[in-house]
């Protein structure tokens, strides 16, 4: 009868080794308890490592989950906050632009679709014109006078001398004024009769009274000079703050080899105050191009337009006359000019070389 044993005269059924594999002490595998025993001319068997499980991955009352929960917690805020008060507004003043919103509207709910109609109108008009050429002399104007005579100053209070900072904090008031106090003040500084300007000419002998806001020479140059000095503030304030950031070693070192004063200028603080001068044009040329209370509180657009812009255009049309589309549309091409503008500078001061 023939021996039904298996390899190595085992029983069919009975594993090789010394017996089955056994799971060990710490939940792996015990190697020794199902491998082959090593010996000559056999390959050892190697430990099999055990395999860590995942635990569950954490919720919302995980740690990391109430992090994402608190991020998430700040941000819906501010994005609701943007899509109702920034989104809509623009969205809804596209949209107007595009068709004929007058009065009516209010009370029957139509606004035919106009198409491009609204832009042709407020473009072929007598007063777009002038309106755009005010624009860009106001915004140029006040700019640069913002511009220089804050870094300027921002540049002076570098120095340390008594009461420097209490200067500092007074140089905010104007910014801190509401600019329609602050048009009233200026209109009665620059009256033509009783105005504090012209009574201080007559003292120092300017017999002749010019009519700051009633003269189409004068009228532009009246409300720019109100703007700049409105604007110095927060020249000065951004300006000084970089320049802060500047290493005092820098200049050290500069004035070993010779670079003092405005070459030091010239070459170590310019290149290193680039960004925040970006910052500060941009942020100016887009406020100062919408401006309208300042406008509006010392000449009203007058005399003879001579003080009309593009701002002052759409709010006339809007709340003047009321033809919202036409005045949404006005509103359309200056916050295209401003898109424009901040694309085209961003581009050239990023192309810009760096010294």
């Amino acid at each position: 009868m023939a021996d039904r044993t298996g390899p190595a005269g085992t029983r069919p059924g009975t594993a090789v080794g010394t017996g089955a594999a056994r799971p060990g002490a710490d939940g792996g595998v015990d190697a020794g308890a199902g491998a082959p025993a090593a010996g000559p001319g056999r390959q050892p068997v190697a430990s099999v490592a055990p395999v860590p499980t995942r635990g569950p991955v954490g919720g919302w009352r995980s740690p990391r989950g109430r992090e994402r929960l608190l991020q998430l917690g700040f941000l819906v805020p501010a994005v609701v906050y943007l899509l109702l008060f920034f989104g809509y507004p623009i969205v809804q003043n596209v949209l107007m632009g595009f068709q004929e919103y007058t009065t009516r509207t209010f009370y029957t709910g139509e606004a035919p679709w106009v198409g491009l109609d609204n832009y042709a109108t407020v473009m072929s008009s007598n007063v777009f014109g002038t309106a755009l050429l005010n624009t860009v002399l106001f915004t140029v104007g006040s700019i640069v006078g913002q511009f220089v005579i804050g870094l300027a100053i921002a540049v002076f209070f570098q120095r340390r001398f008594p009461l420097s900072k209490t200067l500092r904090s007074l140089l905010l008031l104007p910014w801190l004024i509401p600019l329609i106090a602050s048009a009233a003040v200026w209109r009665w500084i620059l009256d033509q009769d009783n105005g504090a300007l012209n009574e201080f000419l007559g003292v120092i002998g300017v017999a002749d009274r010019p009519g700051w806001l009633t003269s189409t020479s004068l009228a532009l140059i009246a409300v720019i000079g109100v703007n700049i000095w409105i604007g110095i503030p927060f020249n000065t304030t951004i300006l000084y703050g970089g320049l802060q950031d500047i290493p005092r070693e820098l200049y050290e070192a500069a004035a070993l080899d010779g670079a003092t004063g405005w070459r030091a200028f010239r070459h170590v603080t310019w290149p290193l105050l680039r960004p925040v001068v970006n910052v500060v044009l941009v942020l100016g040329v887009v406020y100062t191009i919408k401006v309208l209370d300042i406008i509006l509180g010392l000449t009203n657009g007058g005399p003879a337009n001579a003080t009309h812009t593009i701002a002052t255009q759409a709010y006339h049309l809007s709340f003047r006359e009321f033809k919202f589309g036409e005045g949404a549309a006005m509103g359309n091409i200056l916050i295209i000019i401003s898109l424009v503008f901040a694309l085209l500078y961003l581009r050239a001061a990023r192309r810009a070389p760096a010294g």
